[in-house]
């Protein structure tokens, strides 16, 4: 029984020595280097924090193999590793590392510079050096024989409802049976070669890491602008025999979007398996009517329940109106669908996804308060301590059995591939000047989140510019409209409903 997801790098690294692991625009390293450099890591972290073990290690990460050589380096040193992407605004990665408090950072020499901007005590780890570190063997086989499999492995951030990201924390024991499973399910082996598609502060991408580790693969990390350039893409996956894509399911759609495999065709491509939001199913169908022989697998799971909990092979035809399932849960693995009442649903009867089991994050890392709300105990057991998540999804389950996601319970969507909280744009939209106040939806038909606000004047460009700041660009507003006086209901407060109805309905303009 495995206890640490460091056994699938060292039963690789003996079996695939002189293998590629992982490659990408800065080179590749097999798995011997891979083990020693990340062993390095791990010493050099182990001095540098004095022997303490599970605590969070910050990675200033890019969709590079040095960030996935630092991710390993932190479990070897006992703690767990929290990516966070340079490329966001300074105020969040400042809210991120308040809500951490790592005690290390691992950096790039040329990323010296920004991070000494942050307002960050800890130590700071150039990856250069550290990858040449003296092992200290001794130090690292006495951290391993302490580990358990509940110690964390690494936290994810996702957006909050209060404005504050929310660091998801999840365990070896989650990543490990997460990743049994998939080998299980879909037949993984060292043939495979994965082409990583998403960055690696996205858990989409935890599936491509340690499938590859656990088989002795190989994964391609695909450069992010190809995906601007579907042709360029295609030929990139062809000549490096990419034959399994877990990806998003916006980068799926935008190949369908600018149709282009009636130019070209992926020709090593196995499987396909998309998650991260609805997958559109005239995008899949447009899939499967040029790769007819490769096996597309919907998954479905947030973050807190360690990337996915179900999944739907697609073993028939859907036109495009119709919902694609998410299918059934992974073994291990048990889905509740609730009603108001706390009980099961009945035929063809909507509630709200839950998830018990292996799977459930630790909770979300120093934050009791958002950890409560979402990870309670199990309405239909009063006999022993059992949580579950609730996801916030509303589901029913179809007359094959089969579950299908219909709509989110709150104002929580999925847009571009990531989760959202539409408050959290609401609050940076309130906190500037000149916006008197702001509400924000989601045009789920059209996939943009439309900020309404109401200003003394329109001030549309001043607004983007302002919430660029504060936020990521893949929350950034894709449409605003401009208010003297919003509506308000009954209670004084914006009325969503009327807004909703008069500009997302097809009605407004």
């Amino acid at each position: 029984m495995r206890i640490n997801v460091l056994e699938y790098l060292e039963q690789s690294a003996e079996k695939y020595s002189d293998k590629t692991a992982f490659a990408g625009e800065d080179g590749g390293i097999t798995y011997s280097v891979l083990q020693e450099q990340a062993r390095a890591i791990g010493s050099c972290l182990t001095m540098a924090l004095g022997g303490k073990t599970n605590q969070p290690v910050a990675v200033m990460i890019d969709r590079n193999v040095s960030s996935l050589i630092s991710f390993m380096g932190t479990v070897f040193s006992g703690n767990f590793y929290v990516p966070i992407d340079g490329k966001l605004p300074l105020h969040r990665i400042e809210l991120i590392l308040n809500s951490l408090q790592p005690q290390a950072i691992i950096l790039l020499r040329s990323d010296l510079d920004f991070v000494n901007t942050l307002k960050f005590n800890g130590k700071m780890v150039i990856f250069e050096d550290a990858i040449s570190f003296p092992i200290d063997q001794q130090k690292l086989t006495r951290i391993r024989e302490k580990a358990i499999d509940t110690d964390p492995l690494y936290a994810i951030f996702t957006s909050g409802s209060t404005g504050i990201p929310k660091g998801a924390l999840i365990c070896h024991r989650s990543v490990i049976d997460l990743i049994e499973r998939f080998s299980e399910v879909f037949a993984f082996s060292e043939e495979c070669v994965f082409g990583n598609q998403a960055p690696f502060d996205f858990d989409v991408s935890v599936k491509d890491i340690y499938s590859t580790l656990k088989h002795g693969a190989t994964m391609h990390i695909i450069p992010k602008v190809m995906f601007s350039f579907p042709p360029k893409l295609i030929q990139h996956l062809n000549e490096k025999e990419i034959n399994t894509a877990i990806w998003a399911t916006s980068a799926l759609r935008i190949i369908a979007n600018l149709k282009a495999l009636e130019k070209d065709l992926p020709k090593h491509l196995k499987q396909v398996m998309f998650s991260g939001e609805v997958m559109p199913n005239k995008v899949l169908n447009y899939w499967r009517r040029h790769l007819p022989d490769v096996q597309y697998v919907n998954l479905y799971g947030p973050t807190e329940i360690t990337c996915n909990c179900t999944y739907f092979i697609v073993d028939r035809q859907f036109s495009d109106n119709d919902i694609l399932p998410i299918g059934t849960p992974f073994k291990n693995t048990d889905i509740l669908v609730l009603n108001e009442e706390n009980q099961p649903v009945g035929n063809n009867e909507l509630g709200e996804i839950c998830v018990r089991g292996t799977s459930l994050a630790l909770g979300y890392y120093n934050n009791p308060d958002e950890t409560a709300r979402a990870f309670c105990q199990n309405p239909l057991n009063s006999h022993y301590p059992e949580l579950i998540y609730r996801t916030g999804d509303l589901g029913k389950y179809n007359e094959h059995n089969e579950l299908l996601f219909i709509s989110r319970k709150d104002h929580q969507i999925k847009h571009m591939g990531h989760r959202i909280e539409l408050g959290e744009i609401e609050i940076a939209a309130n906190a500037l000047d000149f916006v008197d106040t702001a509400c924000c939806l989601y045009d789920t038909d059209r996939e943009k989140i439309t900020l309404f606000y109401q200003a003394p004047e329109k001030c549309d460009r001043e607004i983007l510019i302002s919430l660029q700041k504060f936020l990521p660009r893949y929350m950034l507003p894709n449409r605003l409209v401009h208010f003297e006086q919003l509506p308000m209901n009954k209670n004084a407060k914006i009325d969503r409903t009327k807004l909703k109805e008069q500009y997302l309905d097809g009605t407004g303009q």
